[in-house]
C-alpha cells in the first residue's frame, strides 16, 4: 500500500527531527594533581559540544572551578542524592548516563581506576561507570606516580576495563608534579579532546 509523501509543514517537522546534534559528552575528573588541567579539557569540549562535568571529592583539591566555562554544570557527590526525595524521582547517576554519548575520565587516577575494574561504586563518578550502557563510548585518561603506574594490579586493572570496552588515552612520560621523571602522567588535554573527537566524527552524529 501507497502511503502519501509528507506535504509543507508536515515535510518541515520531518526534516528538524532528522537534523544531527551536538554530541553530549559527560567529562569526569578523579583524585590526581591533573586535574588542574581539568579547566582546560572542559573549554576544549565545550566549544563543539554539549558537556557536563564530574568530580570526586578529592578531585576538588586541584580543580580550580573559576577556570571552568561559565555555562558548565558540575556535578560533585553531594548532588547524588539531593534532588532524590521518593521513589520515582530521577537518580543522578542514572539520567547522566542516559543522557551522555560518550564519557571521559581525565584524570584518572590509580584509586579510581582500582574502583572501576573491581565494580566498586562508592561516589557519583564510579556509580555513573557502573551503570554505563558499553554500547556508548568510554574514554579514560591515567595520571598517577611513575611506580603506581608500573605496579602489577595497574596491569591487571587495565586488562579489565579494556574487556569492558574501555578506552585508554596512555600517560606520557615527563617531571611528575611529586618530583620522580617517569611515565605516568596524563595525557596533554589537546591530545585527549583530538583523540574524542577524531573518534567522534568517524562515526554517526547522534540526533534525537
Amino acid at each position: 500500500m501507497a502511503y502519501p509523501e509528507p506535504q509543507g509543514a508536515e515535510r518541515e517537522i520531518v526534516q528538524v527531527n532528522s537534523t544531527p546534534r551536538k554530541p553530549r559528552i559527560l567529562l569526569a575528573a578523579s583524585g590526581s594533581v591533573a586535574a588542574i588541567k581539568f579547566g582546560n579539557l572542559c573549554h576544549c569540549f565545550s566549544e563543539w559540544a554539549e558537556v557536563k562535568a564530574v568530580a570526586t571529592k578529592a578531585s576538588l583539591h586541584f580543580i580550580d572551578k573559576a577556570s571552568l566555562p561559565k555555562d558548565l554544570k558540575l556535578y560533585t557527590d553531594e548532588e547524588e542524592w539531593s534532588s532524590w526525595g521518593k521513589i520515582g524521582d530521577s537518580v543522578l547517576h542514572i539520567e547522566l548516563r542516559r543522557w551522555a554519548d560518550i564519557m571521559v575520565i581525565a584524570p584518572l587516577s590509580a584509586n579510581t581506576l582500582g574502583k572501576i575494574a573491581g565494580g566498586l561504586c562508592d561516589n557519583l563518578l564510579t556509580c555513573v561507570v557502573r551503570a554505563w550502557d558499553y554500547s556508548k563510548p568510554m574514554f579514560v585518561a591515567p595520571a598517577m606516580n611513575t611506580f603506581m603506574w608500573s605496579n602489577p594490579f595497574t596491569e591487571k586493572h587495565l586488562m579489565t576495563i579494556d574487556e569492558l570496552g574501555i578506552s585508554l588515552i596512555p600517560p606520557v612520560s615527563k617531571r611528575l608534579a611529586c618530583g620522580d621523571y617517569g611515565n605516568g602522567a596524563m595525557a596533554e588535554p589537546s591530545l585527549i579532546h583530538s583523540t574524542v573527537r577524531l573518534f567522534l566524527e568517524s562515526r554517526p552524529q547522534p540526533s534525537d
